[in-house]
Formats: C-alpha cells, structure tokens, sequence
C-alpha cells in the first residue's frame, strides 16, 4: 500500500534511507500489509512507524506491479490526508513534487508505475 497525498498541486515523496533492497529511492511512503490489516490501517500503521505522523485514508486511485525474489506482487495507491508533521525516522528527506518533477527523480519500478498513473488521470 503507497499513501499519495496532493497539496496546491504537489505530491509528498520520501527518499529511502540507503542500505534497503531500494534504499536512496523515492517512493510514495507506504508498506505492506499485515494479517487481518485493511488498506486503511496498513496506512495508518506505516505512516506513525516511519513518521510518527496520523493520516486520513481516501479512495485508491492506482495500482503498479513489481516483483522481489521471484515474488509478485501489486502496490495500491491510496490518497491520503496528512493531519500532522512529519518526523524522519526511515527517510532521509521528504520533498512536496510537481507530477513533472517525479520524471527526474529515481524511483523503484513500483512507484514509477503509481506516478505515471497519476500523471494520467
């Protein structure tokens, strides 16, 4: 699950931390789901984890496909509100984007499939 939240025509993006399986990436922050999780609460969870941070979770809006060790899988974009500051705890920055903007910005293949959705709507 990937939260995208839009301010005065911008999108948030966060940059890994170096040292993941895709660190010094950009993404929509997000993360997996949990047993028994709804999209909304996987959110929710991932956001206050990494930073510390409550959101409000809309409708998805798109969908990327990406594969991890022979494992497929399918990220959901979700629209989401941020309702608080955001601290850094698993990123290294935090950037507010034009849709444009993302084009030159290194991303996994997972979020560049969620950007160009957006870029499409």
């Amino acid at each position: 699950m990937a939260g995208i939240a839009f301010d005065n025509g911008k999108v948030l993006v966060a940059l890994r931390n170096p040292g993941t399986s895709i660190g010094e990436s950009w993404e929509f922050p997000g993360g997996k789901l949990e047993e028994g999780e709804s999209p909304e609460e996987t959110l929710k969870r991932e956001y206050l984890e990494e930073f510390d941070a409550e959101i409000e979770v809309g409708e998805r809006i798109c969908r990327g496909k990406f594969s991890n060790k022979d494992c497929h899988y399918t990220l959901y974009g979700y629209l989401i509100t941020v309702k608080s500051e955001l601290r850094l705890k698993e990123h290294s920055e935090v950037r507010w984007v034009s849709l444009r903007e993302l084009d030159n910005l290194p991303m996994a293949a997972s979020d560049r499939q969620l950007a160009e959705c957006l870029k499409n709507r």
